[in-house]
């Protein structure tokens, strides 16, 4: 089983990438709960409609950058791209530390350096995401994403647990200085992969409506279709863990920033499960959705009734599970069913729902914790993974 589990990991390509991007994932999450820490706690008092502005202004450059960025992932050498982008990214966590640390930063910054990253990454996670077939074969691509996932999940616990220590010992500013220089580590794994082992996707043409044909691709697969709806309603209403862990633990159960981090940490708990889980099936199942859509619903409803901080993290155990399990079968199964000449089009119109949006879903979350208390959010997510699973038992109806 294990052999099967981690077999990706023999391809020598795939084990200097994950290396490289386990430690700059790590950096990543130390940065992301920094950030809502941040904007939290000391630029506003409390406003969790201010960290989903953040969160909206980080994910929505995915729909304004749509046309051009699963372009790119098809049309050009995605290690090039992502050395371009990755670079990118530590230059503006580096500047977003400085300010921190040299006492300069006000809300504003935060928000047109969220607005930039987000412009960055736009391009990068198609990219990324479909990379991860150019450095294994079809028959372990569904293991590779898998494994990929299990990688940023490990960061998700060990990064915001950090970054509780960090916050407390010597300020949120160093837990952007530290990620900034993590972005090393995953640029030097690029620049050390054996470029003839690589799998090179084909190359999309540069004629003119290829975003269209990437539409009209999904317009002609119901299944498709089922999975971006499912993305849309969980992506924009479920996906909002910073506001919803943040006002749980500042707002109802009164913790400071190693609280906080915990919490985020025992949720990657259930997310790095359900990765672990993924990377042992031989192949994902549409059956996997609905599943894991409801599972998903069940843990935010008692995540909402849970008085105690303590079973408030057992059911982040659960919602990670469920998020991880949901998210990675939409992801094999989206790729492996795809052409590969569609993949990075179809990759980014995945992403482009099922991340992008966010900047629709997390302000107006943020602002239902604000008006109405963080509990009454997290029924909001629940809703969220019913309603999906409703979609998913409707299509396959349908196609019996």
């Amino acid at each position: 089983m294990a052999g099967g589990t981690f077999r990706s990991l023999k391809v020598f390509n795939y084990r200097v990438w994950a290396i490289g991007a386990l430690v700059s994932n790590i950096g990543t999450w130390m940065q992301r709960t920094a950030q809502d820490w941040l904007v939290l706690t000391e630029l506003t008092h409390h406003r969790a409609t201010a960290v989903g502005i953040v969160m909206g202004l980080q994910f929505g450059p995915q729909l304004l950058l749509l046309p051009w960025s699963g372009y790119a992932a098809d049309r050009f050498d995605r290690r090039k791209l992502l050395i371009a982008t990755q670079a990118a990214s530590g230059m503006l966590a580096l500047l977003l530390g400085l300010l921190i640390v040299t006492g300069l930063v006000q809300l504003w910054q935060v928000y047109v350096l969220a607005f930039l990253s987000g412009c960055v990454n736009a391009i990068d996670m198609p990219a990324r995401q479909t990379f991860v077939s150019d450095l294994v074969s079809d028959d372990d691509l569904s293991n590779a994403v898998a494994l990929n996932s299990s990688s940023i999940n490990v960061a998700q616990m060990v990064g915001p647990a950090v970054a509780g220590l960090v916050i407390a010992a010597v300020g949120s500013g160093w837990a952007f200085l530290i990620n900034a220089a993590s972005f090393a580590a995953v640029l030097a794994s690029l620049c050390c992969l054996r470029v003839n082992e690589l799998h090179p996707n084909t190359r999309a043409d540069r004629a003119r409506g290829n975003l269209v044909d990437g539409f009209r691709y999904v317009r002609s697969r119901p299944d498709l279709q089922a999975i971006l709806w499912m993305l849309f309603l969980i992506g924009t209403f479920g996906l909002n863990f910073p506001v919803f862990i943040s006002t749980m633990s500042v707002k109802v159960f009164q913790g400071g920033a190693d609280q906080y981090g915990l919490l985020t940490s025992v949720m990657a708990v259930g997310t790095l499960a359900g990765a672990l889980l993924a990377a042992g099936r031989e192949n994902p199942r549409f059956g996997l959705l609905p599943a894991s859509a409801v599972l998903c619903g069940i843990g935010f409803t008692l995540a909402a009734i849970t008085p105690d901080v303590w079973l408030f993290g057992a059911t982040l155990v659960i919602i990670g599970i469920a998020i991880l399990t949901f998210s990675n079968s939409t992801s094999s199964l989206m790729q492996l069913s795809t052409e590969p000449v569609m993949r990075g089009r179809v990759m980014a119109l995945r992403l482009a729902i099922g991340v992008g949006a966010t900047p629709v879903g997390a302000p107006l979350v943020g602002w239902v914790a604000d008006t109405f208390g963080p509990r009454w959010a997290l029924c909001v997510g629940a809703a969220s993974g019913f309603v999906a699973a409703a979609i998913a038992l409707r299509y396959q109806t349908s196609r019996r």
